[in-house]
């Protein structure tokens, strides 16, 4: 599908999506739980993303042997029950698709070296061009046989348990395969022991909100402060819980560079500044670029979730914070910020460099290369670097209208689409419809013109 976005002012209040970072990781450590047979061995997932990576995860721990029943009200999704299985060790083996979803992939990946029955695991097209080699050589130096059907160290993948612990290295592009590792260590059996060094680690702060969860549950493990080393011990039992899904950081930087482009004011509701995401400092980059950002504490619409929550208001009101200024920001503990980034230095006065973040180029898509490609487009001056990206922003005028690919990708997609606010003339996204990915009803929102 097409997407076809006019220029057009846009302001108001948005509640953002569940994260899919925290979702996803609820959804793995849930399904991990219990076991025993126990009927209160079910974990409540409250208020999860609804998208079709959410979607995956869910089958691929189906997959896997947890039992997991989707609760809608009114057509919305308010909660996923879990039943886990205890670590995976009784699943039969099959078939698992992780769809588009990378984290997915990964985790499903590690949690299916906990059984002794072989998983075939596979995903879409993009997918089977990112790289698994180095999560592929972890798992066979702590005894799980995995491998690349195609020889590639891409999927499809065939793992089988069972995991034997022992030290390894992880050279980490991306910061999911440390998180799968982490996950899964946990539960495997007593004795064991996992030990892992780590020469390169991009994007720290997922790594964080994955300890996190270790810390709350008491999961033992050892972690150089520097990242470099873990040691987990297995024989611990994840264990069943009731928590909510926070907003997501990732999606929230499309609505807020909406705002910086179009003038906004826009606030956004569901985030808290004082999670693990590090998704938030495009907050601060906004900040930095001239843009005004005020933190609020409200009532929570949602009692559900919690009974109050923070509301941040985006705008490039008045000639105070008009117009946007370039700057250097180093993205390397953030690659998913560059689609947005890149877009809303478009419209800043100056160059604007995004350094430290050749990561970007291993993810949906090469983003460095695509964000390029279709910034010049629409009459934008880029240059690509080997781990970054110059755009050589010429001011509140300097975006043309046209058509530009989405390669497949929603933040590309969505980012483009945000563009569009100032442009000169409609910017059409192709394969729009992958914005679902991670943010069902973003170009609706914008009022995105749907068409084949």
């Amino acid at each position: 599908m097409h997407a076809k976005v006019n220029p057009h002012p846009f302001s108001g209040t948005v509640r953002i999506p569940a994260s899919k970072s925290h979702t996803i990781r609820q959804l793995v450590i849930a399904s991990l739980a219990g076991g025993g047979g126990a009927k209160n061995e079910v974990s409540e997932i409250i208020l999860p993303l609804d998208s079709l990576d959410t979607q995956s995860c869910i089958a691929a721990c189906r997959a896997l042997g947890a039992e997991i029943t989707v609760h809608r009200d009114g057509g919305r999704l308010v909660s996923c029950t879990v039943r886990g299985n205890g670590g995976f060790k009784g699943g039969r083996g099959g078939q698992i698709n992780a769809g588009n979803s990378g984290t997915t992939l990964y985790f499903a990946m590690a949690a299916a070296g906990l059984g002794s029955e072989p998983f075939a695991i596979t995903g879409d097209d993009s997918i089977q061009r990112r790289s698994a080699s180095p999560l592929l050589d972890a798992l066979c130096g702590l005894g799980v046989r995995a491998t690349s059907v195609k020889d590639n160290g891409c999927a499809p993948v065939v793992v089988q348990g069972p995991w034997k612990g022992g030290k390894v290295s992880l050279h980490c592009e991306t910061s999911q395969y440390l998180s799968a590792l982490l996950l899964a260590a946990p539960a495997a059996p007593a004795g064991t022991v996992t030990e892992i060094t780590v020469p390169l680690l991009n994007e720290r702060p997922y790594i964080e909100m994955t300890l996190s969860y270790l810390a709350a549950q008491g999961i033992p493990y050892e972690a150089a402060e520097d990242f470099s080393r873990f040691v987990i011990p297995g024989g611990a039992a994840w264990k069943p819980f009731s928590r909510a899904v926070p907003g997501d950081f990732s999606s929230s930087a499309f609505p807020a560079c909406a705002a910086a482009i179009s003038g906004g004011p826009v606030t956004i509701l569901g985030l808290d500044p004082n999670d693990t995401q590090g998704d938030k400092y495009f907050l601060d980059m906004l900040s930095r670029m001239g843009c005004a950002v005020n933190w609020e504490k409200v009532p929570a619409a949602d009692q559900a979730a919690a009974s109050c929550e923070y509301q941040v208001t985006v705008s490039r009101s008045g000639e105070r914070y008009s117009p946007l200024r370039g700057g250097a920001f180093d993205l390397n503990a953030v690659p998913d910020l560059l689609p947005p980034a890149a877009v809303t230095a478009a419209y800043a006065v100056g160059d604007t460099l995004f350094f430290n973040v050749a990561s970007a180029r291993i993810k949906e898509s090469d983003r460095i290369a695509a964000m390029a490609a279709g910034l010049a487009k629409l009459g934008v001056r880029c240059t690509e670097r080997p781990d970054g990206l110059v755009v050589h922003g010429s001011g509140q005028t300097g975006v043309s209208g046209g058509f530009v690919d989405s390669h497949g990708d929603h933040r590309i997609a969505m980012a483009f689409a945000a563009a569009a606010l100032a442009a000169r003339s409609p910017i059409v996204i192709e394969d729009a419809e992958c914005a679902d990915v991670s943010y069902p009803g973003f170009l609706e929102l914008l009022q995105a013109e749907m068409y084949p």
